[in-house]
């Protein structure tokens, strides 16, 4: 199983934060650090000291990091034009010697929207520019060099793009697709997608949503293996139990009624069998949600799930 960590800087965390904990993710052997792409708290408690950009920060990593793969999970199409994206995602690509990987969504909080100036069309017209956005980076990104990229879109129009600057990865950077939709995320997951992310679901529901992923494939002649299977879940870990309840505390949820249902939790061995559990339901990887930033023996425990049993 590949384990990777996923913070949620928007909770609290400065760089230095979101550095120390890369840094340690990377010594101790996790093959990727993720965050996520919000502009603001999600629940309540003390919003400081305020979000940062994903971007900036995975540049700022791409120059501070050696080995760990760096992406988002996932970016909000609602949040940038797909041209510039484009840009930025190939520019911390070549940062990072090309460990980048776009996770991409089409958005949800509609409360950071409003928060910060930003429109939030109905569901609908967010999967339809979601689309227009996969059509355009991954146009840009396969363009010849020399040539130039022309789109024509409800909602984006490119002319003789230059498609400047190539990602270092060829073809393309690694594009994340997740969620729960029957219809257009399966679709788009088959067309631009090198890996499927259920998010927070238990590991029969995940497994069972991949099998839209692989009939969307099939539909277009596109082998279902190719696409990688991964899910999201809340990690809560120690063999202390008093240290084990403490963390729960710590974010907010309750041990028993909550990570042990919704997440993992509990010893490392517990741990252990619920990944297996993933595993045994054909998911290949997994982004643990790590939400103790403040906490990095909790890394430490949880890097023992790195090891074979």
């Amino acid at each position: 199983m590949d384990l990777r960590i996923f913070t949620e800087p928007q909770q609290g965390a400065r760089y230095a934060d979101l550095l120390a904990v890369a840094l340690r993710s990377e010594r101790l052997g996790f093959s990727g650090f993720f965050r996520s792409d919000h502009w603001s708290r999600i629940g309540e408690g003390d919003p400081g000291p305020g979000p940062s950009d994903a971007w900036t920060t995975l540049a700022g990593l791409a120059r501070d990091t050696s080995t760990i793969r760096l992406g988002t999970m996932v970016t909000s199409a609602t949040f940038r034009l797909p041209g510039p994206l484009a840009v930025s995602v190939a520019t911390v690509d070549d940062m990072s010697q090309g460990r980048v990987e776009l996770g991409i969504g089409a958005g949800w909080f509609e409360e950071e929207h409003s928060g910060y100036g930003v429109p939030f069309p109905a569901t609908s017209e967010r999967f339809d520019r979601l689309e227009e956005q996969l059509e355009v980076i991954t146009g840009m990104w396969r363009t010849p060099e020399g040539r130039t990229f022309d789109f024509e879109g409800e909602h984006y129009r490119l002319v003789a793009s230059p498609a400047l600057p190539k990602p270092v990865q060829s073809p393309a950077p690694p594009i994340i697709i997740g969620g729960f939709g029957a219809r257009r995320t399966p679709s788009l997951v088959a067309r631009f997608a090198s890996e499927y992310n259920v998010p927070f679901a238990d590991a029969g529901l995940t497994a069972e949503l991949g099998h839209n992923v692989d009939a969307a494939c099939e539909q277009i002649g596109r082998d279902p293996g190719e696409v990688l299977r991964s899910a999201c879940q809340v990690v809560c870990v120690s063999d202390d139990p008093a240290t084990l309840a403490r963390r729960a505390a710590s974010i907010g949820r309750d041990l028993d009624r909550d990570l042990r249902v919704n997440g993992i939790a509990g010893s490392v061995e517990e741990a252990r069998d619920v990944l297996g559990r993933f595993a045994d339901n054909g998911i290949q990887r997994v982004y643990l949600q790590f939400l103790t930033l403040g906490d990095p023996e909790h890394l430490d425990e949880l890097a023992q799930l790195l090891e074979h049993p």
